[in-house]
């Protein structure tokens, strides 16, 4: 929550009423933001004229606030990554406060709810965390909550060192309204070797030998070979089974319309997901995604298919790549990258909109991206990283992303706005318990229509 100054608001009042009396005018000095570029705007602090995309040190050292930042990042190499470029913050903006209002559960389906009741209550946090694709662009743009940040991209020249494939995902009617921190990979299957190996099977590549694997630990005695946590993760195991059983023709045909939800090919795909769920932990809903993977590490379960955020929480365990885990893409999705990006925002009438846009200067820096992302479980959103700094998985993660096709994620915002994709998660809550695939197809089909 944002600290309540009476006295000091008071003062200002005081104040504000002297220098009308002596001015003879009801005018003022301060205007509203715009989003371009020569705009000064009200902030919240007491210095209400500071240029809004202004980085020179002087401005750096007298810029006096707090900003508060809304996210989910809460636990695992999440909550360490941002703690990492709040570091970086602090460096270069020691005098602004960083008010960390991030809500924890659900891959954001938590925070995403506060979030939304506060917008509604005209209370928006500074600045927060929102998933490039149709999660911004169809929820908050479409709701007119954010400004465009054309005139941050113009100063600190990110559109030469952002991705030309992620621009148009955060961009409509030539306005750019985010600033992307990373870039995730959804698809990865994670494996325990040493389990593996005793089972004598090898890393899957297609669905059918994804399927004699499972088959192979089960029968070896593994009760449950894929591990998975909380309904938000079934929805992130449903793209990549969907994915892997459609191809990316199908999968992307499911959001531009040149493909049925009622489409034999989608009976296929959901059949597999049906069948894959058959070989996961009972107590699934009872965990956390971090949860799901330390099973791989304990050996209670040989797979877990989740973004490569796991990675991030396998190294801040301390675990040893190539021996406590093993990676490749999802089965049957080689040479697809199915990408979100994570990103943040500026809101329409920030209370510290000053001190919002000094935290999205250092979140699309190379300083901030390359703090965050080693830490985080993420390859940096900007071309230009230092790859120094990055593990083996992550320097897999860079080459699959210029080389692979890349897809959108359902879960994590890219396909789908809020709307629709609860409407999905609605209908995979109802699977899980029941595994009818036809009620399941019929539910897709209606909530395709109701997204209009």
């Amino acid at each position: 929550m944002r600290t309540k100054q009476p006295f000091q608001f008071l003062v200002l009042i005081v104040a504000l009423a002297l220098t009308l009396a002596a001015c003879g005018s009801s005018s003022t000095d301060t205007t509203a933001a715009s989003g371009s570029s020569d705009t000064t705007a009200a902030s919240g602090s007491t210095d209400t004229t500071a240029a809004s995309g202004t980085t020179d040190t002087t401005v750096h050292q007298d810029m006096a606030s707090q900003v508060e930042v809304f996210s989910w990042w809460t636990g695992g190499g999440e909550a360490a990554g941002l703690e990492a470029m709040i570091k970086v913050f602090a460096a270069e903006y020691p005098n602004i406060e960083f008010v960390n209002s991030a809500v924890a559960g659900g891959a954001g389906t938590n925070a995403r709810a506060v979030l939304a009741s506060r917008l509604q209550a005209n209370d928006p946090p500074d600045s927060w965390q929102g998933h490039a694709g149709q999660e911004l662009i169809g929820t908050y743009v479409a709701a007119d909550q954010i400004e465009p940040l054309n005139f941050l991209y113009d100063q600190e020249g990110w559109l030469d060192v952002m991705p030309e494939t992620l621009i148009p995902l955060i961009s409509k009617d030539g306005n750019i309204y985010s600033v992307p921190v990373n870039i995730h990979r959804s698809n990865v299957l994670w494996a325990n070797p040493k389990v593996l190996a005793d089972a004598g099977v090898e890393m899957p590549t297609t669905l059918d030998e994804f399927f004699t694997a499972l088959d192979t630990l089960k029968a070896s005695g593994m009760e449950a070979p894929l591990a998975m946590g909380e309904q938000w993760t079934s929805m992130h195991l449903f793209e990549s089974i969907m994915l892997a059983s459609m191809g990316p023709d199908g999968w992307e045909g499911l959001w531009n319309g040149s493909v049925a939800w009622d489409s034999p090919e989608v009976t296929q795909g959901l059949e597999d997901f049906a069948k894959i769920l058959g070989y996961t932990n009972s107590d699934a809903s009872a965990l956390a995604w971090q949860d799901a993977g330390q099973l791989v590490l304990d050996g209670t379960a040989a797979f877990n298919i989740m973004g490569d955020w796991q990675e991030g929480f396998f190294r801040e365990v301390g675990s040893v790549p190539g021996t406590d885990y093993v990676w490749a893409a999802t089965p049957g999705t080689e040479g697809n990258f199915q990408f979100l990006s994570d990103s943040f925002v500026l809101a329409k009438n920030a209370p510290n909109r000053d001190a919002a846009v000094a935290w999205l200067t250092v979140a699309g820096s190379n300083a901030g991206q390359d703090a965050f992302n080693p830490v985080k479980g993420s390859i940096p959103a900007r071309n230009d990283a230092d790859r120094s700094l990055y593990g083996e998985y992550l320097l897999s993660a860079m080459d699959d992303w210029a080389s692979n096709r890349v897809v959108g994620s359902l879960t994590h915002g890219v396909v789908a706005n809020d709307s629709w994709k609860s409407e999905i998660d609605t209908a995979i809550g109802l699977f899980l318990l029941d595994r009818d695939v036809a009620s399941f197809q019929t539910a897709l089909v209606a909530a395709q229509e109701a997204s209009g």
